[in-house]
């Protein structure tokens, strides 16, 4: 009697596909895409089903027998398991951890796939009452309220204090729902279109029904949300589902609720922020359908769906579309594979496109929709040059920044500053003999959080507290040195007393809570001045503020990644979009010792369009991508002799290879990190097909050179260092 074997992907850094012996009474269950429990070694693991029963032709080989079958019925439906399986071909990574990356939560350890009721919280007619009278110092009750004020929240969705939710509970001002199922029906109050929105929409929806892609270029302010809306009324009718990209945790609550507004409750979120549970339930529902449109982040690529029809990528420029460890892909990337392989339409929307974005778009493979106009008659805000040599600074602050600040809060509007540094300053210095706190574990400086009384390596995350003297001399007097967002934002409460001074980093994105809740009172005019890094740029709509004052992006023009003065007029031309959105004037003002630059005279004067086309001649000039494919090999060890030996292996490995440079391995941009040193290998073809070929040569045979080194491969690498 013939016996029969399946091939399992298991959550492990092995680049194959592992064979087990089916036993007879669980044939009938060993599908494709099926959760399987296996022994693996000493451990039995989840893994998934990728190829389906064949008849076993080596009588020899010793075969373990599966343990069990974990589904009734495939989890990974064909699309996405094809997905998972390019996505592991593409990006060389091991399409066991590529399949478990795809799973939520307790899924890719065997959980059972079961649907819960879906749990919703609104406000009671008592809450309603209460939110009129109850005292602004009460804020976080107040916050709370306001939320459900505009609508029934999601249990996921709906984040605040365990302690807060129980005190609005027992005063009988919220009360939960359970929802058996979630419409997709859209709801009535779309805006009238203005006729440059009229126009972008018509060449959105020319062409037949299908996949395509759009590349949706429109300034701050131009309305390319509600274009998304549009396209997705017209896919909920057509009976299909949706998929809305965004950068960061931080956008996914505003643009989910105004999505749910126009949408009905058929619009979920999904994101790290979530728990496991709340992940597994808004995959499941997607999967079955139940779910109409789900708000994500890069992860939410993965979510499968019974009948995806639309995909948007807001931000498309935004580098956080790509995983930097790990299993480092790009969801902006995987998003064009996933809506041709659906056939589903594709919009990837930014004010800032990315060059890569923009070549496809001039090479045909993209339509290009422009929108150069504002909702609001308003014209977006011109960038003043701010010449900061020789000038008196303020906390690192100039005189014309200042009385500009002065002119805003006497006139009541709200302003923003933007400086890409958390923390108090960048360095700490002894006067008496020049020590500064570097990190025990990496070639980096500490930064110095004052308001936490600790020294913190922002590589690492190594952190010890400030000391009383140097370690060095034993001298008292330590000095700080440069400016971070909290010195800003110390220095503007001291000068402005009586305004509310806000702070808005990744400090404070660990407690979500409060980040939506400062983000509310932005909007509603309870904040004067807030300090923010590149948060701050990513979509945010703040409709009173007038302006915006950039300490500085002088560090991006001399950057060593040649992305380095793409990004950095993407950041600024967005953190000034914050401006004026409202209609009213806008000033932006950024500080420089820079104030000659041709590249950023350009992006002041001309703006980013200009910008792209130097940059974009640039690239075809050196041949670096778009014009160009990349793939980067680190190495990290903790001998410091032993990741360039390795490198230099891996590339007499490449160098016989037709169509690809091999450049010689270097030291790392950091060599020491996280008490690793670290090196890299650069290889770069003209063609992606000849890359990938190398690749697919090469990458299986490293771990044979592996001794006591950690490497990694970065397809498409989003930074060089």
């Amino acid at each position: 009697m013939p016996e029969f074997l399946v091939t399992v992907a298991v959550p492990v850094p092995l680049y194959r596909g592992f064979d087990y012996l089916l036993p007879a009474a669980l044939t009938d269950g060993a599908r494709p895409g099926v959760r399987v429990r296996v022994p693996f070694g000493r451990r039995h693991l989840c893994g998934v089903i990728v190829r389906a029963p064949f008849e076993r032709s080596d009588p020899v080989q010793d075969y373990r027998p599966l343990d069990a079958i974990i589904d009734d019925e495939p989890l990974l439906g064909t699309e996405l398991l094809t997905l998972c399986e390019w996505a592991a071909e593409y990006y060389r990574h091991p399409l066991g951890e590529v399949v478990a990356a795809a799973l939520p939560g307790g899924l890719k350890h065997g959980d059972a796939a079961e649907r819960r009721r879906r749990e919703q919280w609104m406000l009671t007619a008592a809450g309603h009452d209460a939110l009129a009278a109850l005292p602004s110092r009460h804020r976080a009750q107040r916050s709370a309220l306001e939320a459900l004020a505009a609508g029934p929240r999601d249990s996921g969705e709906w984040n605040i204090p365990a302690a807060v939710r129980s005190r609005l509970l027992e005063r009988g001002w919220i009360e939960s729902r359970i929802v058996e199922a979630a419409s997709g029906a859209p709801l009535a109050g779309a805006p009238t279109l203005t006729a440059a929105q009229r126009t972008a929409l018509d060449a959105l929806e020319a062409g037949d029904d299908g996949f395509r892609v759009s590349l949706l270029e429109g300034v701050t302010g131009s309305g390319k949300t509600e274009l998304y809306l549009r396209r997705l009324e017209a896919t909920l009718a057509a009976g299909r589902q949706a998929l809305v990209l965004v950068p960061e945790i931080s956008l996914t609550p505003q643009l989910a609720q105004r999505l749910r507004e126009r949408l009905g409750d058929g619009v979920r979120s999904f994101h790290s922020g979530m728990t496991d549970t709340e992940r597994e339930q808004t995959w499941l529902a997607a999967r079955d359908g139940s779910a109409a449109v789900i708000v994500g982040t890069r992860s939410a690529i993965f979510v499968p769906f019974a009948r995806l029809g639309l995909i948007v990528v807001d931000e498309e420029h935004d580098p956080s579309y790509k995983q930097q460890d790990g299993f480092r892909y790009s969801a902006r990337d995987l998003a064009v594979v996933r809506a041709q392989r659906f056939g589903a339409e594709l919009i990837l929307g930014s004010a800032t496109p990315s060059l890569e974005s923009l070549y496809n778009a001039r090479a045909g493979r993209y339509r290009h929709v422009r929108l150069t106009q504002r909702v609001l008659s308003q014209a977006p805000p011109e960038i003043r040059l701010i010449d900061m040599r020789g000038q008196p600074l303020a906390h690192g602050l100039s005189a014309p920044l200042l009385q500009a600040l002065d002119r805003c809060i006497e006139a009541g509007d709200q302003a923003l500053l933007f400086i890409n540094r958390r923390g108090y300053a960048p360095i700490l210095l002894c006067h008496a003999c020049g020590w500064r706190a570097a990190c025990t574990h990496c070639d980096a400086r500490l930064t110095l959080h004052r308001g936490r009384q600790r020294l913190i390596c922002h590589h690492c995350g190594n952190q010890q507290p400030v000391p009383r003297s140097c370690p060095s001399c034993g001298a008292g007097e330590l000095m700080p040195l440069g400016h971070g967002t909290e010195r800003i934002e110390q220095a503007l409460a001291n000068r402005y007393p009586r305004q509310r001074i806000e702070r808005l980093d990744s400090d404070r994105l660990g407690r979500r809570h409060e980040l939506e809740r400062l983000l509310d009172d932005v909007r509603a005019r309870q904040v004067d001045v807030l300090v923010g890094t590149q948060i701050l740029a990513k979509g945010h709509d703040f409709p009173n503020l007038s302006l915006v004052g950039i300490v500085s992006a002088d560090q991006a023009l001399y950057g060593a990644d040649f992305r380095a003065i793409e990004r950095m007029g993407q950041l600024v031309t967005q953190v000034a979009g914050r401006a004026g959105r409202a209609g009213q004037r806008g000033e932006v003002l950024l500080q420089t010792h820079e104030p000659d630059h041709p590249l950023l005279k350009l992006l002041v004067e001309r703006g980013y369009d200009a910008l792209s086309e130097a940059l974009l001649a640039e690239r075809r000039d050196t041949q670096l991508p778009p014009y160009a494919y990349l793939a980067l090999l680190r190495a990290e060890a903790r001998e410091p002799a032993q990741p360039l030996p390795f490198l230099r292996a891996a590339r007499e490995l490449l160098l016989p290879m037709p169509g690809i440079q091999v450049m010689e391995p270097i030291p790392s941009g950091m060599e020491r990190r996280a008490g690793f040193i670290r090196a890299q290998l650069l290889i770069q073809a003209e063609r992606r097909s000849t890359l990938q070929r190398a690749l697919a040569a090469t990458v299986p045979r490293l771990a044979e050179l592996a001794r006591g080194v950690r490497w990694s491969i970065d397809v498409d690498p989003a930074d060089l260092f």
